[in-house]
């Protein structure tokens, strides 16, 4: 397990601008303006929550994993990490996090990765993969499938094992745990809030998020 120090936030939540709920299985999509803050607020603990974001203004140039591993020099990320573009363009950094335990190499639940780890039986349920594709289908005009690259898993544990190979852990986020992005170029954020209920990372029973944000 790999975990960093709690982070936690001055702001307050009488000041916010924006409040919404991502019930369990749904995905969210929402700009985030230059100097904005962003707090993803797992409300009932062990939610793993799936996490993508654009320049807001050439969707095309979206977030990076290899350019934010190489950059932070390490596979998870925590408070102080910035989400790299594939350009290098800095998007969103993490300003808060009371979780500390966050994953930049599983990637998004999606039908055949399922199938294949637990089983044909769960071909017909919901994935992350499939809320990304919703998500996106609102916003036609500017995104399509081919926008869907790997994407950070919040509040997930996900092992790098020694051969190469990686293990789902269970969650270990707490009620009511959290972290914040701030944006520091204006991005489009995307989210799925998983539905896997045979994933520990969601332990075993999706539930909701609530999203906030705060003016510059």
């Amino acid at each position: 397990m790999i975990k960093f120090d709690k982070a936690e936030s001055m702001k307050s939540l009488d000041d916010i601008v924006y409040d919404e709920m991502i019930p369990a299985g749904e995905g969210w999509m929402h700009p985030l303006l230059k100097g904005q803050v962003l707090r993803i607020i797992d409300l009932e603990g062990n939610q793993g929550l799936d996490f993508l974001c654009y320049d807001l203004h050439n969707p095309e140039d979206h977030y990076s994993a290899t350019q934010t591993i190489i950059n932070q020099k390490k596979l998870y990320i925590n408070t102080g990490t910035v989400l790299l573009t594939e350009s290098g363009k800095p998007l969103l950094k993490m300003v808060a996090d009371t979780c500390t335990c966050h994953d930049t190499i599983g990637g998004a639940c999606a039908t055949e990765s399922n199938t294949v780890r637990y089983g044909h039986h769960t071909l017909h349920m919901k994935t992350c993969r499939d809320s990304f594709i919703m998500m996106i289908a609102e916003h036609a005009d500017k995104y399509s499938k081919a926008d869907l690259v790997p994407n950070v898993n919040l509040f997930a544990q996900i092992l790098a094992l020694p051969d190469g190979s990686f293990e789902f852990l269970d969650g270990i986020s707490e009620p009511g745990s959290y972290v914040e992005f701030e944006a520091m170029n204006d991005t489009m954020i995307l989210i799925s809030n998983c539905p896997q209920i045979n994933n520990p990372c969601s332990g075993y029973a999706p539930t909701t998020n609530r999203v906030v944000i705060w003016d510059k």
